[in-house]
This record gives structure tokens, sequence and C-alpha cells, in this order.
């Protein structure tokens, strides 16, 4: 007998049918799953990018409009509403269509939350506290159109959520490391009160409302040395011209904290009244335009003007014959209120709240490098630089030779420019706002949406 020949088993065409139709729907469902990635994925990424710039955007105006009207009592509600429509409109602009579409009949106040806070870290809120100074605005939640999501969801057994995304921008206020916009002016500072030794109870010997001589005049004892009347040459300029440009807010020259700057000998009245006086309103002098120098928002100040007495010991200013003094920023003379830093913060907020403003912000806020005038002597010295101040000029400057000091009263912060300082919590002096990395629970865990 021959021997039974064992047969390989075979595949019938129906069990290879099979076998193929297995295959491609898994080839089918990696195929949907890699579109759902790339599709779905990239929509995502290209939103979220999208959500993020808008939500920057707001920040940084909330916080703009918040150190424009700090210390009216519907600044937090301006703070909102300018947030708000900055979101808006970039959500209206071209190629932000689905932007728009998200926000939907709700409106923008259903879609984003916007909450202040006096620190960086938080805890925000809304309205927040009165001492605000940071912006947080945040979309938790925006739902996007699925092309294949619904069938990644569906082989995800639940653990793949709604194709949404997220952003949050946090905003306010940096001290400049290297300001850029600086007068040239020079107050002396107490090398022994450093700020950062004493908790900010006194800023190199100047306190919040501080009335302070920021130029002096002719038979004034000087403040620095004699023939320096607290003027400075500041980027090479030097000469009457160059002082009327620079006071009228026309040269700029960075600074850092360590330098020395170079003072101007000379009491040059007219450069000086005409430069500074351009803050006001008041044009004379070569150059000096409405076009070129616009005035600040609020040109108001007391009249009769204050005056300066030395005379007595020690010398002080004086409001007819009596003396000025100051407690919390309010100036008065006796019994009689005068125009202040608080008169024009309020004037200043309430013209921004009711959209009748002209002229520029601030023109009145002067950024003045506060030095070290310890051991200085001569006539053209170079002066250690402490620090950076700022102070608000309190009335126009007369073109006389001794009565042509400049006035003003120190105040915690203004606008500034050049680069964001190392340390945000230490918001004194000239500032810039920008945008900070947004903290999810007041203990610094940085947020995964910013």
């Amino acid at each position: 007998m021959k021997p039974r020949m064992q047969r390989p088993f075979t595949a019938t065409p129906a069990h290879q049918r099979g076998a193929v139709m297995v295959l491609i729907v898994i080839a089918l469902a990696s195929i949907l799953l890699m579109a759902a990635l790339a599709l779905d994925g990239g929509h995502m990424l290209l939103n979220k990018t999208r959500l993020q710039n808008a939500v920057d955007a707001a920040a940084l105006s909330g916080a703009k409009t918040l150190q424009q009207v700090f210390g009216n009592g519907n600044a937090s509600t301006l703070t909102r509403d300018a947030a708000l429509n900055t979101l808006l409109l970039n959500a209206n602009a071209v190629g932000n269509r689905e932007l728009s579409t998200g926000i939907g009949g709700g409106g923008v106040g259903a879609f984003a939350v916007v909450e202040l806070a006096n620190s960086v870290y938080g805890p925000f809120s809304f309205p927040g506290p009165t001492d605000a100074a940071y912006v947080r605005v945040s979309v938790p939640d925006y739902p996007l159109a699925g092309f294949f999501w619904r069938f990644a969801q569906s082989l995800s057994a639940g653990n793949l959520g709604a194709k949404a995304v997220a952003a949050i921008a946090t905003a306010g206020p940096s001290p400049s490391a290297s300001p850029c916009k600086i007068e040239p002016l020079l107050v002396c500072g107490d090398p022994t009160k450093n700020p950062a030794n004493n908790g900010g109870t006194s800023y190199w010997g100047y306190g919040f409302g501080d009335l302070q001589v920021l130029k002096s005049a002719a038979g004034n004892d000087p403040t620095i040395s004699p023939g320096n009347f607290q003027l400075l040459r500041l980027d090479g300029s030097s000469g009457a011209n160059d002082l009327r440009t620079a006071l009228a807010g026309g040269i700029e020259k960075c600074n850092v904290v360590g330098d020395k700057v170079p003072t101007e000998p000379g009491n040059t009245v007219g450069p000086v009244a005409q430069g500074l006086n351009t803050r006001f309103g008041e044009y004379n002098g070569p150059g000096m335009t409405a076009a070129n120098y616009p005035p600040d928002w609020v040109t108001q100040f007391s009249n009769p003007k204050m005056t300066y007495n030395d005379s007595v010991s020690p010398p002080r200013v004086e409001h007819q014959g009596v003396a000025v003094t100051s407690s919390g920023g309010n100036l008065t003379a006796g019994a009689t209120a005068l125009y202040d830093l608080n008169d024009w913060l309020a004037a200043s907020a309430a013209c921004a709240v009711s959209g009748t403003c002209t002229g520029v912000h601030e023109r009145r806020m002067l950024n003045i490098v506060i030095g070290n005038c310890s051991g200085v002597s001569g006539g053209q010295v170079d002066v250690p630089v402490l620090d950076f101040g700022c102070f608000f000029m309190l009335q126009t400057v007369a073109q006389q030779g001794n009565q042509a000091q400049v006035f003003g009263q120190f105040i915690k912060e203004c606008e500034g420019d050049g680069v964001a300082g190392p340390k945000p919590v230490d918001d004194v002096g000239p500032v810039i706002i920008q945008l900070y990395k947004t903290y999810i629970d007041n203990n610094r865990t940085p947020s995964p949406d910013s």
C-alpha cells in the first residue's frame, strides 16, 4: 500500500475574503485616526494660537486701561469692558471668523472671564481689590467643529473629551530695567534708603506724594554742586536748544542703574520753561508746537502758583506766603487746598471714562534720574544713578531766573519704556505693561493654558 500523504491546510476562498475584510477595517480605522490626528489636531492648534493671541491682546488692553483709570470708582468695569472689546475686535478681524462664531449669541461677556488682582500671583477676582494693577483674561472652553473627532471619540472608550481649546493671559506693570524715556532732570536720593532693603517704606528717601523741587533756581543753595541746577546732558546733547527739546520730550537716552550721568551746568531759564511748558499746552521757542509736543490730558494747576522761599530756614515751598504741606498726596497751604497729584489722577481717569481726553496721557509725569549726589563737587560733574523715579509736574515754569524752580510730587509708578525688570512685584518707578506667565493656584504654579 502506498503511504498516505498529509495534505497541507489551505483556506477556502470564503475564509480568505473574511481575513481581508478585517484587514481593510483595521486599515480604514487607522486612516481615520490619522486623519483625526492630522486634520482635527492641526485645526485645534491653529485655533488655540488664534485664541491665545486674542486673549493676550485683551489682557494687555485691560491692564493699560486700568493704568489710565486707576482710582476711578468704575475702574474695574472699565478695565473689563476694554479687555472684552479688544477680544471682540480680534475675533471680528479677517481670518478669525471661527472665533467670532464661537463667541456666538451669548456675547463676549459669557465667552471670556476678566479678573483683577494686586499681585501677578493673585488671587484674581472681579471687581478685585481697589489697588489692583494686574488683569487676567481667560476663555475656559472654546468648542470647535469636529471633522473626524467623533470617530476618534468612539474608539476612545469615553476617554477623549469634546473638541475644544482654552486660553488664559495675565498682564500688568513691570519696572523698566533700562528706561529710555527720561527727562534731563536729577533729584538726589539717600543711598542708605534702598527700597529693596526697607520693604518699600522709603524709595531712596521719597514717599508717595512728597513735594520736591525738581530744578532749583538762581540764589538757591545748590542741590548737587555750585553751578548746577539739577539739569542733565543726555545722549550727548548739550546747550540750550538740545535742553529745550529734551525737556519737551524729544530726546531719549536709555539708562541703567549704576551708570553715571553728566550734569548740564547753568540755569538756562528760557529753554527749560519753553520745553516743560509744552506739557501744559503753552508754546514758545523754536520747534515748540502742539503738533510736535501735545499737552497732557489735564493742564489745570493752582493759580496763584506756588513759589520757593529760601529766605527762611529751612527753605520751603509756599502758596501766597503760607507753607505748602503734603499728606497722602494732598497738598494744602494752611486751610487752602491746592491742585495736586490726586486731583490730576481723578481728572485723568474721568476724561478717560467719558472719552473727552485730548492730548497725551501722562505728559505731566516726569521720569527722572535719582542720583547719589554725596561727594560730588565742581562744575560739570558725573553723578552715579541710584534709580529712576516718577514725579508729577505741578505747574508751569516761570521764565525768571530766581523763580525758575520746577515743582513735582513723587508717585509710585508711571508709564515708561525699555525692557522689563527682573522683579515684577517691585513695580516702582517707570513701568511698562507686559504679559506674564499665568499662575493658577496663588502658589506660583504655571497654568498649562498660558
